[in-house]
């Protein structure tokens, strides 16, 4: 019967293991086929029962199961949420926001990274290369909100000594899932 070897080098993998007989001890961070297949679907749905997935993937429920779980232990899956259309609930301003800050001290960064992640205003923001420190992406109802949100708001962080705006036109791709084709073996 053919084989693999597992990720730990140890237990091999049968094609008994394969349809979900016991699975081989998780060791390393390899992604096999059925993880990255994992990873593909949960990305198109996230609300795919458990024998869904499993039918989709080629695997029983059990090891399936199992699958996903050491996933979300290792940190490749971070956790499940829904998609909303920003425009349907009223958020009509996307806006990137180049944030200049006074490089005073790492303490001072890391203290406006925090009141960041504390603004439900701000939906991501990076570190960037260049010009400026953060680059954020920021919604808001109108432009009207989004101006008092930057004056009242982002303005008198700690830390911050100028930002530069550009506004989305219009959105060409959104909420797109992450590529995984290098993910898988060749």
């Amino acid at each position: 019967m053919p084989s693999r070897i597992a990720r730990s080098g140890k237990t091999p993998v049968t094609s008994d293991t394969a349809a979900g007989g016991a699975e081989p001890e998780r060791s390393g961070t390899d992604l096999d086929r059925y993880d990255v297949a994992i990873l593909e679907a949960l990305q198109q749905d996230a609300r795919l029962s458990n024998a869904e997935l499993a039918a989709r993937i080629g695997l029983s429920a059990a090891p399936t199961w199992r699958r996903v779980k050491w996933l979300e232990a290792q940190g490749y899956i971070t956790g499940y949420r829904a998609e909303l259309d920003r425009r349907r609930i009223g958020l009509g301003v996307l806006a990137f926001v180049r944030v200049d800050t006074e490089r005073s001290s790492g303490a001072a960064t890391k203290v406006l990274e925090e009141a960041l992640r504390q603004l439900p205003e701000v939906t991501a923001c990076h570190y960037i290369s260049g010009a400026g420190t953060f680059e954020l992406q920021v919604m808001a109802a109108d432009l009207d909100a989004f101006s008092r949100f930057a004056t009242d708001t982002l303005l008198n962080l700690p830390n911050v000594k100028d930002i530069h705006t550009s506004f989305s036109l219009g959105e060409v791709k959104s909420g797109a899932a992450l590529p995984l084709a290098h993910l898988k073996k060749k």
